[in-house]
């Protein structure tokens, strides 16, 4: 049975009234780790959204901390294996998209994005969520 740890990074800022763990780890079997990350909006180290409403800048900032997350457990962005993606307008969808291409720039990521009617930062315009694998 693999061992579940859920963890908060010390060098990322600590999610919203420490109310859940940025990342739930379970430890696989000969090694290596399944690495599920909780959903992550733009936000600056004082939890404040940067660039209200600006899908673009907003997923710049949502990857420097899945980066940051990933790279606290021996992890990459190559190693992503899925993200699903949250957004206010799928209208920003070319936006986002820019900014996902210049980090998976071959071989994306399965992925599933949907529109939903508001998150829970006002300003906020994008919520990602990524599963991937630490490969030890």
């Amino acid at each position: 049975m693999p061992e579940l740890t859920l963890d908060n990074p010390s060098t990322v800022a600590a999610p919203f009234g420490d109310r859940f763990a940025h990342v739930a780890r379970a430890d696989l079997p000969g090694g290596g780790a399944l690495l599920m990350l909780s959903g992550q909006v733009g936000v600056d180290d004082t939890g404040a959204v940067v660039s209200p409403g600006d899908a673009g800048a907003q997923a710049t900032r949502i990857f420097e901390i899945v980066a940051g997350l990933l790279a606290a457990h021996g992890a990459a962005l190559t190693d992503v294996m899925h993200i699903r993606t949250f957004m206010t307008s799928l209208d920003d969808l070319p936006a986002y998209g820019a900014v996902r291409r210049r980090h998976f720039p071959v071989n994306p990521p399965a992925s599933t994005t949907v529109e939903v009617s508001r998150l829970f930062l006002p300003g906020a315009v994008l919520e990602v969520e990524v599963t991937a694998i630490a490969r030890l």
